[in-house]
C-alpha cells in the first residue's frame, strides 16, 4: 500500500502563505474551532515531510529554553511527529527529535517514502518542495486553510506560483468560527 501525502498549507484569500506586516500568527484569526480541527488532524500518527528552510525556520522553537506550553495543540504534535527533512545541505544531528535528512532528488526521496511509510505523509508549508512534488503528481490532498484577510501590501510567498495548471477536486470545505475555511482537494493535472 502506498502512503497518502498531503499538502496542508495555510493562505490569505489573495493566495499569499505568509505576510511582513503586523497581522501575527493565523493572520490573528484563529479561533477555538479551528484549533481544535488542527489538533485532531494531527492526533493520528503521521510522518512529517519538510524541505530544509521550513524545517530551520521552525528549528529554533524546540531550543530548550523555549516554553512549549504556549504552542497551539497541533503545533506540539507536529513536534513530536517524525520528521523527514529533504535537504543538501542540513547535517546531522538535527534539534528536532526523530529527524532524519534525505539527500538526492526530492522526487524520488518522496516515491520511496510513500512507497515505504506505513503512516500517512504530511507536509506543512514547505512551498518550493511541495510545488515540485504537485508537478510531479504525488500529492494526493491539497487541505488549504483560507483565512479571511487580503494582503494585497504585505503578503509574501505565493503558494501556488509557478506551478502547472491543474483540476481540482473538491473533497470537503468546512468553515471553523464563521470565517476560516478549510478546503481539501484532490489534483490532478489539467490537459
Amino acid at each position: 500500500m502506498v502512503a497518502t501525502y498531503t499538502f496542508d498549507v495555510f493562505s490569505s484569500l489573495d493566495g499569499f502563505a505568509n505576510h511582513s506586516g503586523d497581522w501575527g500568527g493565523y493572520w490573528g484569526k484563529q479561533g477555538p474551532e479551528f484549533l481544535a480541527h488542527r489538533a485532531a488532524t494531527y492526533r493520528g500518527p503521521l510522518r512529517m515531510v519538510l524541505g530544509a528552510r521550513t524545517y530551520t525556520s521552525n528549528a529554533p522553537f524546540l531550543s530548550p529554553g523555549v516554553d512549549r506550553s504556549r504552542f497551539d495543540e497541533w503545533i506540539t504534535r507536529m513536534f513530536g511527529a517524525p520528521v523527514t527533512v529533504l535537504s543538501s545541505r542540513l547535517t546531522e544531528p538535527l534539534d528536532w527529535p526523530g529527524t532524519t535528512i534525505e539527500r538526492g532528488d526530492p522526487v524520488e526521496v518522496v516515491e520511496r517514502l510513500k512507497a515505504g511509510s506505513d503512516v500517512p505523509l504530511r507536509s506543512h508549508g514547505s512551498l518550493t518542495l511541495n510545488r515540485a512534488l504537485l508537478d510531479a503528481g504525488l500529492v494526493d490532498t491539497i487541505e488549504l486553510t483560507v483565512f479571511p484577510v487580503l494582503t494585497g501590501k504585505t503578503g509574501v510567498d505565493r503558494v501556488f506560483d509557478s506551478v502547472a495548471d491543474f483540476d481540482l477536486e473538491l473533497l470537503e470545505a468546512r468553515t471553523f468560527d464563521g470565517h476560516t475555511q478549510v478546503l481539501t482537494y484532490r489534483p490532478a493535472r489539467h490537459g
